[in-house]
């Protein structure tokens, strides 16, 4: 039992890279590229919101296996580690989801456009620096 919970809490490190390391990739060099390349505004806008939903649900799968992993009770004491980052999980999953669901509806309407993107970006960036926190306090040295 033992043995797979040590097993499982080394998948943790590997599941922030890949939530923190897709959102990267996704912000800071694909959707630029589309914009950049693509013969319209409105076909690069229409890919990246597609992009942007999948990215939603990679960050919500990556959280709640992260939340899960990292639940109380799951694992050993963690040096003070357990409730803070599960703060950062929560939230950055919050995030993601609140982008899609509430945020996204409203660009793809284009209903005050530029509040709207604006308040999608710096969401999307908030949940990058959580994401980002939750990397580095796993894999940080203790």
């Amino acid at each position: 039992m033992a043995l797979m919970s040590a097993r499982v809490q080394a998948l943790s490190p590997w599941l922030a890279a890949l939530w923190w390391g897709s959102l990267t990739t996704l912000g800071a060099l694909v959707v630029p590229m589309l914009f950049a390349n693509l013969p319209t505004m409105a076909m690069a806008g229409g890919m990246a919101a597609k992009l942007f939903a999948t990215q939603t649900w990679l960050s919500a799968g990556c959280g709640v296996l992260l939340l899960l992993i990292h639940r109380p009770g799951a694992a050993p004491a963690e040096n003070g580690l357990g409730r803070t980052l599960l703060v950062f999980i929560l939230l950055g999953v919050l995030l993601a989801l609140l982008s899609q669901f509430a945020v996204a509806p409203r660009i793809v309407s284009r209903e005050n456009l530029r509040l709207w993107h604006s308040v999608g970006s710096a969401m999307f960036a908030l949940q990058w620096l959580c994401a980002g926190v939750v990397f580095w306090k796993l894999t940080r040295k203790t």
